[in-house]
């Protein structure tokens, strides 16, 4: 249920749910979500007074520093009124199921968010301040991937702070345990029950555990693509964080210099069973001082992320950095078809090709078709065959060579690469890629 600031709240309780039988409710709201705009100029004067700030002529380019912007701190109150009115319902209605019992004395809410404060754009706007966690949304450090937990109901003790690291994957686990709902017959989850952990100490870690028992105490991210280009492991008291962009492409967060390919922090030092804060700030790194946990942990890390089968990111062969071995990239020569299998013919130029891919699309028609990929097969004499799906209408052909340099065939041709100096830009891959004959 998606709520925007017109909706009242116990009109979407009422009108959503039958409270006379169990319910779920997944509640999404717009707030504190951008572009941050603020329908109430009273609310949003209330903040301009507050914080002694001036609203620009482009209230869109709010570029002051800290934690400043009124359209995001109005825009919390807002969020927070709302979700007053969602508790003060559950809190004033009879439970129909329960007699002389509240909704609230029988119902369980899970407040979080699904990545770290947006900090802003740079010289465009500045939304928040996640200090002092480093970094914020679409990054890997603390300020992207801590985020606000807060869970209410039967049996979890109130006022409770806790440090013990859990995940949103542990939801659903969890919800079904509370629900005393089965899972599926094979379903196999990635998550863990917090059940326990609710309902016995919310501050031990040793509560957390998998479906064969063990302790939980690692979790790790994995964003190949978007500004910075990272993987990172929490286990214990310790993060580490692999760079793959470490060779100053331009979206290294390392500004000025050459970003690590590790990077390793001790968030706490947990003694007894409680955490003390260390380094959640991520200020300190200790890869030279500690190699060979560093190396415990990106081990680990790898591991974890071959048992998923992730794809790792490439370099770009039309990076406007030189970077080493650029001019050794392989080139495409040619393709032939016949029926479904393609011949691909290619020339190496000082680096062999270690890996190939077929991406491919079943809907060619719609500029917003899904790609797929599947594994090619390198042949001798510098040849490429795969076999193409049945319903695949257009595909392209991916090598990836010894040095990490990923080659497209046919090249989906960058800005400054198009004839004639166009800026036409180009509505889908489909009108670079090779169609199906």
């Amino acid at each position: 249920m998606i709520h925007t600031d017109w909706m009242r709240t116990g009109f979407l309780v009422t009108k959503t749910i039958w409270i006379d039988k169990p319910f779920f409710l997944y509640y999404a709201t717009f707030l504190v979500h951008t572009p941050i705009h603020m329908r109430s100029r009273e609310l949003l004067d209330k903040y301009v007074e507050k914080l002694g700030v001036e609203i620009p002529e482009n209230p869109q380019q709010w570029v002051q520093e800290g934690q400043s912007n009124p359209f995001y701190c109005a825009s919390v109150e807002q969020l927070d009124y709302y979700l007053g009115q969602l508790f003060s319902y559950l809190n004033e209605t009879d439970d129909p199921r329960w007699s002389g019992h509240k909704l609230s004395e029988n119902t369980y809410v899970i407040l979080t968010s699904d990545n770290g404060g947006m900090e802003g754009v740079p010289e465009v706007e500045k939304i928040a301040e996640n200090a002092p966690l480093d970094e914020g949304k679409i990054h890997l450090q603390e300020g992207g991937v801590r985020v606000p937990l807060i869970i209410k109901g039967p049996g979890v003790k109130a006022d409770t702070d806790s440090n013990v690291m859990v995940n949103g994957l542990d939801f659903y686990p969890t919800i079904l345990s509370l629900a005393g709902a089965s899972k599926e017959t094979g379903q196999k989850f990635d998550g863990c029950n917090l059940s326990t952990l609710l309902h016995k100490d919310p501050t031990d870690s040793n509560l957390v555990r998998d479906a064969g028992g063990n302790i939980r105490d690692t979790l790790m991210w994995h964003f190949p693509s978007s500004v910075w280009i990272e993987s990172s492991i929490r286990v214990g008291d310790y993060k580490l964080m692999r760079n793959y962009d470490h060779r100053g492409g331009p979206n290294s967060r390392w500004r000025g210099t050459l970003a690590p390919p590790l990077e390793l922090y001790r968030l706490y030092n947990t003694e007894n069973g409680a955490p003390v804060r260390v380094d959640i700030e991520e200020q300190n790194n200790l890869v030279e001082s500690m190699p060979e946990k560093a190396q415990e942990l990106n081990e680990r890390l790898t591991k974890m992320l071959t048992e998923m089968n992730a794809t790792y990111p490439s370099y770009n062969p039309h990076c406007i950095a030189k970077l080493p071995h650029q001019e050794k990239i392989p080139t495409v020569l040619s393709h032939q078809q016949a029926g479904k299998k393609v011949i691909f013919t290619y020339k190496q130029q000082g680096a062999g090709v270690v890996k190939a891919n077929l991406i491919y699309t079943t809907d060619g028609a719609h500029p917003r078709a899904d790609w797929l990929s599947i594994p090619a097969n390198l042949q001798p004499a510098q040849k490429i065959e795969a076999t193409l799906p049945p319903s695949a209408t257009h595909y392209f052909i991916n090598l990836i060579d010894e040095n990490n340099f990923l080659v497209s065939y046919p090249d989906v041709p960058t800005p400054s690469s198009r004839k004639n100096g166009s800026k036409k830009s180009l509505s889908s891959p489909v009108d670079s890629a090779l169609q199906v004959k």
